[in-house]
């Protein structure tokens, strides 16, 4: 009788959240990452919405890279109640090193890493387990975008305080806004931030780190919702979903 070796079990998704930059467009005080989103701040909201997704069994949140600030990260994540796993890591002076420590933070058995922004707290659950359906279905790199709104225009560089002159007005229906949680295969996203280096802030866009590799990247519709809490009036229509939400029984 012919003895068939089992499959290997599939391994696990884990998702890194770097959480070190200030944020100074939105004015002085804590870290964006911090600040309050309905009493409560924009990280754990965005540590929430990952941990309840059921592919995710492991969140891993990058902090600023302080003593004092890595403590006050892993306070406010203890507070995180799911079935996943979170860990706190200090970050590094980019977005970019920070993903670094948080992707050699994961455990050997992590295959599928989702790599997604504090500054996006209401990514809908249903748009995380998406980004993960489509790594694990084989796409190396998977991005959540929508098309754009707004026309587009391509201008020239010029003095600050000059007229910006226009260059070109690209098709916007060949445009599309992108946003995260960005999944990948683990060893792709590995050997994109161990041969791309970006110079001056390092990359702010880990899929465009991934195309430079020159693996293929995929889009998945994304949210309105999972939008960028960027400057305060972000942060007036992040509280209007939020209160949406409790109306309706969501989170």
């Amino acid at each position: 009788m012919t003895q068939t070796t089992p499959p290997d079990p599939p391994g696990r998704t884990a998702a890194v959240i770097p959480a070190a930059g200030r944020g100074v467009r939105l004015g002085p005080g804590a870290p964006k990452a911090l600040r309050a989103l309905n009493g409560t701040p924009m990280l754990v909201h965005a540590v929430r919405a990952m941990a309840r997704a059921r592919a995710v069994s492991l969140v891993v949140v990058v902090a600023p890279p302080e003593d004092a600030a890595v403590a006050e990260v892993r306070a406010l994540c203890a507070d995180v109640t799911s079935g996943a796993d979170v860990v706190v890591v200090a970050g590094g002076d980019t977005r970019q090193e920070s993903v670094a420590r948080g992707l050699a933070a994961l455990p050997a058995d992590v295959d599928v890493v989702l790599v997604h922004d504090a500054a996006r707290p209401l990514v809908p659950v249903d748009t995380v387990e998406a980004v993960a359906a489509a790594v694990r279905a084989g796409a190396p790199a998977v991005v959540p975008a929508l098309p754009l709104a707004d026309t587009v225009k391509q201008i020239a560089a010029a003095p600050p305080g000059d007229p910006e002159p226009v260059v070109a007005t690209p098709d916007r229906s060949l445009l599309r806004a992108v946003q995260t949680p960005q999944g990948f295969d683990r060893a792709v996203l590995a050997a994109a931030h161990e041969k791309i280096t970006v110079a001056g802030d390092g990359a702010t866009d880990d899929a465009g780190m991934v195309e430079r590799l020159g693996e293929p990247v995929v889009l998945i519709p994304g949210h309105e919702e999972a939008f960028k809490v960027t400057r305060p009036l972000d942060l007036v229509l992040a509280e209007a979903v939020l209160a949406r939400r409790r109306e309706s029984g969501g989170f």
